[in-house]
């Protein structure tokens, strides 16, 4: 009836319509306006007609119909954030303690097998090396430390083949596998494997358990093959992984004292280089650094001179040094622990006394390393004895294959107070991407990419005559996924915009909706810095840090502040405001939040219906449940791996799975949303059914979704004829329900006055929007006011042709006619090419006028993630480190540089003075991380409707913009006789912030309030700085030849100092 009603309307306004036209070419160039009141007219036939089918296919009066029939059986509740966040803090310390316990079972073993193992150089062992297991020689026997290993893919370890009731061992590439020191380690470390097994059978959710051993070998449970990369080489060394270094050592302040002058040229200063970038690599999110370059005298040419005068650049660099550190001691800018000199050089020609002795001495709480770059020893005696009175290490650094072990010894030797101390501090490291599962199989796309943190501990001597030396044996560690985190959070009680996030002691994201850890070129890929993403950097509407500071100092409490909340990637925004509610995890550095936004966020409901009614309305074949959501615990047990949440459910209301453990108040919830939903299964197949009697075919899809989780859609076309045919799919992460957030047409829809409909096209990732399909979408309320809860959401996609083809029903003479929604994306022009682009871009004279007639408005948004493509200079050659062409090349031109050091006093060297190899340069585009200050568009919901006149260069260009009614729809009508060039299009494209400084000179935005004071960050509470009782031995790395000579000099430091 309504349809025929509007059918005998379009016959009518086709007639006005010919009219409007009629009339418009005699006003078009004037200052005259296009005529309101037929546009308005046109809108609101428009905008009934697509109300219509949109509330016909989706069912949306029959849902809001069903759930008001329960209006008085439910119960609504104002949610108590404070309670919600301290809740889930301690439902997160249950479960961080049981791994921290796993882990600290783990130490125990460790230490007792290594009390009770003699050290025997000749013990001869052959033990599961995880490279050569399985491996057969040409022969068919398997290779040495290669025997046969059962290896059997598990679900519960991304599907990959492993051994649950036997760890193996990885040995780096560049050491050897029967060294004594790695088979007496691993011998003694083989007692782990009972432990291992043990605590997997105690907490079945536990993931990859270890032991990363001080002499290099990783022991890892469960077994697993490790494949070499493309250059049969496994560069991995468990002791250069933060948590390695974080367990081992106490936070630290490093200066870092490098040598550039004449005499570092060639191979020397890129093993300086290297030698720098792995210091680097080994400090962590607790540590503070600075570098000084210091250009030494020559050696050579002013040796008499340097030894007359005692004087050079090296005295200067470490006054210059000790002073920063005592700064940062007395400012409480550092670390306020450990404290380190690394010097990098090839050669000294003083031992600097006088300078240790005013800063360093007798207490030496400021270590001294020394690394000694190339193969003269010339000037070693001073260096190693710069490192051994001040309690540091000497080493000598011959090629770039010697350089991260020799990095690694600094770390032992910081590590000596903890050990003597015997406290076994438990760390948790920053959010971090699992780089080793890598390591095991060539894995596809993001298949392993797994955000986690690390739970780990040191492992000490406990043998007498070693313990004032302070020996450490090794860390052990486990794996916590960040996902396994989000599972004990409650998504429905958050609301459709509320999410849960956490933070380190540093202020660093460890989960939080807005984190981007990967970036897609070709394949998803890892940011360089995302582990290290700031909460002020997704929060960025705090601009006093306020949220941040609490949080960073384990503070518990609530803060308010209006959000502009990016959807749609990045192309759409919400405005709202969130309540913050925030307390710490007791037991970690982490603190967790939630954000809850005010309205309909705030507010949750109680249904009740029977088990048998809920159960009976589960098992239609149409209904699905979020996967990612936690409705029962389906990790605990192995039997349960396989079960979807949908029938772990089941079998908990049957009681035939009495182990399940699933959230009782979800369930019923679910169960309730079951019922009240089910009445539209019969209505959609009703429709199906009699939709070749109508015209309606280009709708395809209809859909609906409830506050719990629950999913149900009905295909109207069979699933090969699906314009779309990712959506809802797995693949559609935006549509479907997740960890982190409620479908985005849900999303949006809360956001839609009651009773009206979003429309909206779907964004492609590549340049032009191609997509073929429109998404209607509506809120379904259980009262009508704004406290109440949005109960559910309902929908429809329909052929983007369909959609066009209901506006269009009159010929146009001398205007352009738009449809854009109320973020000003196109969805309806003539020129089909414009469909998915932002009005501003097509008609940047109109946008221009709209937004200064406050109809639209202009939202400046942030993007610290960004990743901005950038031209840098790239060689024909290869050019790695670890490139074996490159180190023998770089080897050979040290050599002759060696060869023909005499042409220096000549001043013929200069033609020798380059990088490693000849390249030819060429410009490469790449993505490199940046930040980016973009906008966004939204409508201003009280205008309705406006005309106006554009002055342009010799003309008048004239418009009307009438809002669709009970959408978020506008249509705008535009002379174009009159093309305005003058006034210059409107974009979208972010703007990057390349150059901050000279950017915040002529700038007093957001990023440069930022940069004005360096952010708070709270140190750890245990610190293991210094120790009165630390040995002066071991402080260099000596071969057997020097060993006496090494022993002389500690023998002295220790009687005499």
């Amino acid at each position: 009836m309504v349809l025929n009603l509007l059918r005998a309307f379009w016959g009518v306004f086709f007639i006005f319509w010919t009219a409007f036209n009629t009339a418009l070419v005699d006003v078009v160039g004037s200052e005259q306006q296009i005529p309101l009141s037929v546009v308005k007219l046109w809108a609101s036939a428009f905008g009934g007609e697509i109300k219509s089918i949109a509330a016909k296919y989706s069912g949306s009066q029959l849902l809001q119909k069903k759930y008001k029939e329960y209006e008085k059986d439910v119960s609504i509740e104002e949610i108590d954030g404070l309670q919600l966040v301290k809740k889930l803090a301690k439902s997160m310390e249950e479960m961080f303690h049981k791994k921290s316990e796993a882990v600290r079972r783990l130490v125990e073993a460790a230490e007792d097998a290594h009390l009770k193992h003699e050290f025997d150089a000749d013990l001869q062992y052959e033990y599961f090396n995880a490279v050569l297991i399985n491996e057969r020689n040409e022969e068919g026997n398997f290779l040495e430390l290669g025997k046969e290993f059962i290896l059997v893919p598990n679900d519960h370890f991304n599907n990959l083949p492993v051994n649950i009731s036997l760890s193996d061992v990885q040995v780096p590439t560049n050491m050897y596998n029967k060294d004594p020191a790695i088979v007496n380690g691993v011998f003694w470390s083989e007692s782990l494997n009972k432990v291992f097994v043990d605590n997997f059978d105690r907490d079945p959710s536990l993931i990859w358990q270890y032991f990363g051993s001080a002499k290099g070998f990783f022991r890892q449970y469960p077994g697993i093959k490790w494949e070499p990369d493309e250059n049969g080489v496994i560069a991995f060394d468990c002791r250069n992984r933060k948590w390695y270094i974080q367990a081992a050592t106490s936070p630290k302040d490093v200066v870092i004292l490098v040598d550039v002058s004449g005499s570092m040229k060639g191979l020397r200063l890129t093993i300086a280089k290297q030698t720098v970038s792995s210091i680097l690599d080994t400090l962590g999110d607790d540590d503070f650094f600075n570098i000084i370059a210091v250009s030494f005298s020559h050696f050579r040419e002013h040796l008499n001179k340097l030894f007359a005068k005692g004087i050079g650049m090296l005295d200067i660099a470490l006054n210059e040094a000790f002073n920063i550190l005592s700064d940062f001691n007395h400012t409480g800018q550092g670390s306020i622990c450990s404290q380190a000199i690394m010097l990098i050089t090839d050669g000294a020609v003083d031992t600097y006394d006088t300078i240790f002795a005013k800063y360093n001495w007798p207490d030496r709480k400021v270590r001294m390393f020394t690394y000694l770059i190339g193969r003269e020893a010339a000037f070693a005696d001073n260096l190693k004895w710069m490192a051994c009175a001040n309690k540091g290490f000497f080493t000598q650094i011959s090629t770039l294959a010697d350089v991260q072990e020799n990095v690694m010894e600094y770390l032992h030797v910081l590590s000596r107070p903890k050990v003597i101390d015997q406290e076994h501090d438990v760390v948790w490291t920053e959010a971090y991407i699992d780089s080793t599962v890598s390591l095991h199989e060539k894995l596809a796309d993001d298949q392993g990419l797994v955000l986690m943190t690390t739970v780990a501990m040191p492992v000490f001597s406990k043998q007498n005559e070693t313990r004032s030396k302070g020996i450490l044996l090794g860390v052990v560690g486990t794996d916590v996924p960040v996902k396994e985190l989000l599972k004990a959070i409650p998504k429905y009680k958050l609301g459709i915009h509320g999410y849960a996030f956490a933070i380190t002691n540093n202020g660093y994201i460890l989960t939080h909706p807005e984190l981007r850890p990967l970036y897609e070129e070709g394949k998803k890929r890892r940011k360089p810095n995302y582990s290290s993403v700031d909460l002020s950097e997704v929060e960025w509407e705090d601009r006093d840090d306020v949220l941040r500071n609490a949080m960073v100092n384990r503070k518990t409490g609530k803060f308010s502040m209006e959000v502009k909340k990016t959807v749609d990637k990045g192309k759409r925004v919400l405005v709202m405001t969130n309540d913050y509610y925030y307390t710490d995890i007791r037991g970690t550095p982490f603190s967790l939040g939630v954000a809850l936004s005010r309205g309909h966020g705030k507010y949750f409901f109680r249904g009740n219906v029977t088990i048998e009614e809920g159960l009976h309305d589960l098992e239609h074949p149409d209904v699905s449940l979020a996967d990612e959501w936690s409705y029962c615990n389906t990790d605990l047990y192995p039997e349960h791996h396989q079960m979807t949440q949908l029938e772990a459910i089941k079998l908990y209301l049957t009681g035939k799975e009495p182990l399940l453990q699933c959230d009782k108040e979800l369930i019923q919830e679910v169960l309730f949303d079951a019922v009240v939903s089910a009445p539209i299964e019969a209505y959609w197949t009703s429709l199906a059914l009699n939709k070749s009697e109508n015209s309606d075919k280009g709708v395809e899809v209809a859909f609906l979704g409830t506050r719990t989780g629950l999913s149900r859609i009905n295909l109207f076309v069979g699933p090969e004829q699906l314009t779309n045919q990712d959506f809802l799919t797995a693949e559609d992460k935006e549509n479907i329900f997740n960890a982190d957030h409620f479908p985005l047409w849900y999303r949006r829809a809360a956001e839609q006055l009651p009773g009206s409909f979003v429309y909206s096209i779907p964004f492609s990732t590549e340049t032009a929007n191609k997509s073929n399909v429109v998404t209607a979408s509506t809120a379904i309320q259980l009262l009508d006011d704004r406290k109440s809860p949005v109960v559910a959401a309902v929908g429809i996609q329909m052929k983007l042709e369909f959609f066009q083809r209901k506006f269009w029903t009159a010929s146009r003479q001398a205007i352009n006619c738009y449809l854009i929604d109320n973020n000003g994306f196109i969805l309806v022009s003539e020129d089909f090419r414009q469909t998915g682009n932002f009005f501003g871009e097509i008609e940047g004279a109109v946008m221009n006028k709209l937004l200064t007639m406050g109809s639209f408005k202009r939202i400046t948004l942030y993007d610290y993630q960004a990743m901005c493509r950038t031209n840098k200079e790239s060689s024909d050659s290869a050019h790695s480190l670890l490139d074996p062409y490159n180190a023998f090349f770089a080897a050979v031109k040290w050599i002759m540089t060696e060869l023909v050091v005499f042409l220096v006093e000549f001043n013929l060297c200069s033609w020798w003075h380059s990088d490693l190899t000849a390249k030819a340069q060429r410009l490469k585009q790449t993505l490199e991380p940046c930040d980016t200050e973009y906008p966004a568009f939204v409508s201003e919901r009280t205008i309705k409707e406006t005309t106006g006149n554009i002055a342009c260069d010799d003309c008048f260009k004239s418009f009307v913009i009438q809002q669709i009614p009970s959408s978020n729809l506008f249509m705008v009508v535009v002379d174009n006789e009159c093309n305005c060039e003058s006034i210059l299009p409107i974009t979208m494209e972010p703007i990057e912030i390349r150059s901050l400084l000279n950017y915040c000179e002529h700038n007093e935005s957001l990023k440069c309030e930022r940069l004005k004071s360096q952010k708070i960050r709270r140190r750890p509470e245990s610190c293991h700085g210094f120790h009165p009782e630390v040995s002066f031995c071991p402080c260099s790395q000596a071969p057997p030849s020097l060993k006496a000579e090494r022993e002389n000099v500690c023998s002295w430091l220790t009687a005499h100092l």
